[in-house]
């Protein structure tokens, strides 16, 4: 009878622990499709001035180098709004993807871009049209509105 209820209560671990191995590996698998599916496009200074716009060979001229129109999220992750509009990005990434970039800034890990750009608030969204100057908005905008200013700015629909 001991030995019956030993056996028990060790199948009984080998299945808990099977289990939790098993749920492990799908929550690790489905963290990594999930940033496989990200749309969105993090930049450095260096990414900037060579996707983006070089204000530092044109500092009085604005050259936009994309070859798509773009929307630029100035952000950071301790920021509520920032983290309540990111996932309204990704979706408006997925929903345009091959129309626009929508590209991320760490205003913590690049102050100088965002300096350079005036962002004293954030989240700030900088609309990057093909031809024309830039347009800057702040706050954490509702999804219909920003699918209004990507249509109306940046792709003249």
């Amino acid at each position: 009878m001991k030995q019956l209820f030993y056996g028990v209560l060790f199948a009984s671990l080998m299945l808990i622990s099977c289990n939790t191995q098993a749920k492990e590996k799908k929550e690790l698998k489905e963290t990594t499709q999930k940033e496989v599916t990200m749309k969105t496009i993090h930049l450095t200074k260096a990414d900037f001035l060579v996707k983006v716009a070089n204000f530092e060979t044109n500092p009085n001229e604005w050259k936009y180098l994309g070859d798509k129109p773009a929307v630029i999220d100035f952000y950071a992750d301790w920021c509520a709004p920032c983290k309540a509009i990111a996932p309204i990005l990704e979706e408006l990434a997925a929903e345009y993807e091959g129309e626009i970039y929508i590209y991320k800034i760490d205003t913590e890990k690049e102050q100088e871009l965002a300096a350079a750009f005036g962002v004293r608030s954030i989240p700030t969204l900088l609309f990057v049209p093909m031809s024309g100057e830039p347009q800057m908005a702040r706050g954490a905008l509702p999804k219909g509105t920003l699918k209004e200013a990507i249509d109306s700015v940046l792709l003249n629909k």
